[in-house]
Parts: C-alpha cells; structure tokens; sequence
C-alpha cells in the first residue's frame, strides 16, 4: 500500500517524524512480508515487560485496525496503534545484518532508560 491509495477506514497517515525507518530496515521488513503468509504490514507497538518496564514488540500483520497509524518510509508498510505510538514518537528503526549484535535496532528519544539488548526501556 501506497500513501497515495486510500486508507483503510479509521487509520490515519503517519510520517518519518512518527517512526523513521531507515533504508536497510525497510528492505528488510519488504522482504519479510513477502515471505509471511497472510501479512500486509508490520505492527509496532510498546507492551508492558521487559528488564526496564516497556518492550518493544513486531509483529506481521493481514489487516489494518481502527485508530491505527500508517507509517510507510521506503516501501515498507509500518502500523502503529495509537497508544504506542505516544511512546515511539521520534523513534528511528534500522536493521544491521550482522553477525553479532545484527537485527532490527530501535533507537527511542523517548526512552530515559535502556536494557543492554536493547528490546526494553523505560519512560
């Protein structure tokens, strides 16, 4: 899905300034879907958890919910629901392929507090 299509109803476009996501993490996240059945996008959102109080959760997603954000930087379709979306404001999401220390990287203004494998945080 293109900014330019239509959105699903009662989901609203988002921008860079939402969820930046870099070249590499895009290509990656493109990728993926191709290979997951059934997955239109990919869902970011914030959970309770984790050694700092909040983690960072993906998941491939078919449908849209309402009250969704639509955030699509390079081709690769992100949604956001908007709760998450409060503490992933200004959050930039890359992806190394790397060996150690490789896979998607999350790194939050928002956070005060990260964990050393960087999947939690706290506000």
């Amino acid at each position: 899905m293109t900014p330019t299509k239509s959105l699903p109803e009662g989901v609203r476009l988002g921008n860079e300034n939402l969820v930046a996501v870099s070249y590499d993490a895009a290509r990656k996240v493109k990728n993926l879907l191709q290979k997951e059945e059934n997955a239109n996008y990919l869902r970011l959102a914030i959970v309770g958890g984790g050694c700092n109080g909040l983690s960072y959760k993906m998941k491939f997603v078919g449908n849209t919910r309402r009250g969704d954000i639509l955030v699509e930087n390079h081709g690769a379709p992100v949604i956001i629901d908007s709760k998450s979306a409060l503490y992933l404001r200004g959050t930039h999401l890359d992806y190394s392929s790397d060996l150690i220390g490789g896979g998607f990287k999350f790194s939050n203004p928002n956070a005060k507090a990260t964990c050393s494998c960087g999947d939690s945080f706290s506000r």
